[in-house]
């Protein structure tokens, strides 16, 4: 079975045959230091990660500059519809944090199923108040580690506290490698793609430069 890297390479292909002028749109989008991302490609994703605990039924779709999520989950034993749009605040990368604090919005819960839970409870009260939904996640029991702060309608992530990616080396060695020279300035949306804005430091080039020879010496076994 192939991987999910080279599955995603193969459907990212298949994107660009079905839509051509993508290419064209991505070049005029370089010259501002624009990546944008496909949502196709980001439901795919999406669609084969997580577990038997994972969210079901995910749906985004771009409510610009944000994202709206919708997904069926077990929130503290109790099953719920959720939904929320989703704004990116700010982006911090380097080779020791992936830092991500967004902002909610319209934030939705439903009761998915009979339950008698204190979160039923609240939910089938209307007691339970949406609008800062970031107080209700940091008393949450059981937080998820990347969940590092939340408050009001904010929360901040730090994606390095996801195991498959604070403990893997190379994702750590190609963040050494391109912060020191290039940053996220924003993250939106625009029509059906993700538009990750960049900001670059040519100063920060000649530290990129150095991270990369230092990474081929240890590869080469130089010092």
């Amino acid at each position: 079975m192939s991987s999910i890297p080279i599955a995603a390479a193969r459907a990212a292909a298949q994107h660009v045959i079905q839509n051509p002028l993508a290419i064209v749109k991505a070049a005029r989008r370089a010259i501002g230091l624009e990546l944008p991302i496909p949502l196709s490609a980001v439901r795919w994703i999406a669609g084969r990660l997580g577990g038997s605990k994972a969210p079901k039924d995910l749906e985004i779709h771009p409510t610009p500059p944000g994202l709206r999520f919708s997904a069926t989950l077990e929130l503290m034993k109790t099953p719920v519809r959720a939904s929320a749009v989703i704004y990116i605040e700010d982006v911090r990368l380097d080779d020791e944090e992936m830092r991500v604090e967004v902002r909610l919005s319209d934030v939705a819960l439903h009761l998915a199923g009979e339950s008698e839970t204190p979160v039923a409870t609240l939910l089938k009260s209307g007691a339970l108040d949406l609008s800062k939904p970031g107080n209700f996640v940091k008393v949450m029991p059981r937080r998820p580690a990347v969940i590092v702060e939340a408050r009001d309608d904010r929360v901040v992530l730090d994606l390095m506290n996801v195991p498959r990616l604070g403990k893997s080396e190379r994702v750590r060695q190609i963040l050494g490698v391109l912060t020191p020279a290039f940053g996220v300035r924003s993250i939106r949306t625009n029509e059906d793609d993700i538009v990750v804005a960049l900001r670059a430091s040519p100063l920060g080039l000649l530290g990129s430069a150095a991270a990369l020879g230092a990474l081929w010496r240890s590869r080469r076994g130089y010092r």
